[in-house]
C-alpha cells in the first residue's frame, strides 16, 4: 500500500478530472441482459484456467476477454465507447480469474498471486498446510472458504447497488488527502499487528522498495511470493537433505523432481535469451539503417 501509494503520488498531477452523475436507474435493462450472458459465460471460461495457472493473474484473463469479446462482435467499433459486451467478458474472466487461484492454492499449496500468498501465509500462522491432506484434514474449512466466494459476490451486489452514489463520490477526494489517509491506515496497521519500530521501519523500507520497483517496470507480485515461500522451501531443502544425508543428487534422483527443475531454469533463462535476441535483432536494424 506504501509504494502503491508513493507511485501514484509521484506520477504527478494529472489533467483535472471530472466525475459524470450517474443518470438514469442502475439495472440493467432487457437488452442489456441479452447482450452480456454470453460474455459473461466466455469470460468465466477464459478466466478460471488462465487464474488457477501460475503467473497467469486476472490481468492476462481481463485482456484475453476483452479481445476475444472485440473480435466476436457484429460491432466491434462500439468497443472504447460504452459496450457493455467489454465490461461484462472482461469483469467476469477478472472475478473467474480469482477464485481460480484457489486451486492450485488449496490443492498443491502453490500461490500464484500476492494475494494468494498472503493467503498461505495465514493458513501457516493457524497452522495450516494446504494441499491435498487439507481436504481430508479440514474439509469445513476448504468448502467454506468456496462458499464465502458465492456468499461475497452475491453481498458485493446488495451493497454496492444501493451505495453506487458514495463509491462515485469517493473519486472527488482531494488526491493529497488520499494519499495521507492510504499511509495512515497501512502505519496503523503495522502498529496493530506489533508496535515496534523495527516494524515501522520495515514498512517504509519496503514502501520505498515498491515505489523504485514499481518506477522501474519490475512487477511486485514474484517478490511477495518469494517473501511467503522462501522460508518454506529451504525448511523443505533442509529436511530433503538431512533424510539423504547431505546427498544433493536426491533432488534430480526422481524423474519428476528433475522435470520441475528443468521447466523452472528454462522458465529463468528463456526469456533472458529471448530478450537479448529481440535487442541483437533491434541493434542490426539500427546498423542497417545507417549503412
Amino acid at each position: 500500500a506504501v509504494g502503491e501509494a508513493l507511485a501514484i503520488a509521484g506520477a504527478g498531477k494529472r489533467g483535472d478530472d471530472k466525475v459524470l452523475a450517474v443518470e438514469g436507474s442502475v439495472w440493467m435493462t432487457k437488452k442489456d441482459w441479452a447482450r452480456s450472458w454470453k460474455p459473461w459465460l466466455r469470460g468465466t471460461f477464459i478466466g478460471f484456467p488462465i487464474g488457477a495457472m501460475p503467473a497467469g493473474g486476472a490481468e492476462i484473463g481481463t485482456f484475453l476477454s476483452y479481445a476475444s469479446e472485440k473480435r466476436l462482435s457484429k460491432h466491434p467499433e462500439e468497443f472504447g465507447h460504452g459496450a457493455i459486451e467489454g465490461v461484462a467478458g472482461p469483469e467476469a474472466a477478472n472475478n473467474a480469474s480469482a477464485a481460480g487461484t484457489l486451486v492450485p492454492l488449496l490443492t498443491l499449496g502453490l500461490p500464484t498471486t500476492a494475494t494468494a500468498a498472503i493467503m498461505l501465509a495465514g493458513f501457516q500462522q493457524f497452522g495450516l498446510q494446504p494441499g491435498p491432506l487439507l481436504f481430508a484434514t479440514n474439509p469445513g474449512l476448504v468448502w467454506s472458504l468456496i462458499a464465502s466466494l458465492l456468499i461475497a459476490n452475491f453481498m458485493l451486489l446488495v451493497l454496492n447497488l444501493p451505495l453506487i452514489g458514495l463509491w462515485v463520490r469517493l473519486l472527488t477526494i482531494p488526491r493529497p488527502w488520499l494519499y495521507a489517509g492510504i499511509l495512515l491506515f497501512a502505519t496503523l496497521g503495522t502498529i496493530g499487528a506489533n508496535p515496534s519500530t523495527f516494524e515501522l521501519g520495515m514498512l517504509l523500507a519496503f514502501g520505498v522498495l515498491g515505489y523504485v520497483m514499481r518506477m522501474f517496470g519490475y512487477p511486485i507480485a514474484p517478490i511477495v511470493v518469494g517473501l511467503i515461500l522462501g522460508p518454506l522451501a529451504e525448511q523443505q531443502l533442509r529436511r530433503a537433505l538431512s533424510i539423504a544425508q547431505g546427498d544433493w543428487t536426491t533432488l534430480v534422483a526422481s524423474p519428476v523432481s528433475a522435470g520441475l527443475l528443468i521447466v523452472a531454469a528454462l522458465a529463468l533463462i528463456v526469456p533472458l535469451i529471448l530478450r537479448a535476441r529481440g535487442k541483437g535483432q533491434v541493434l542490426s536494424q539500427l546498423a542497417g539503417d545507417e549503412d
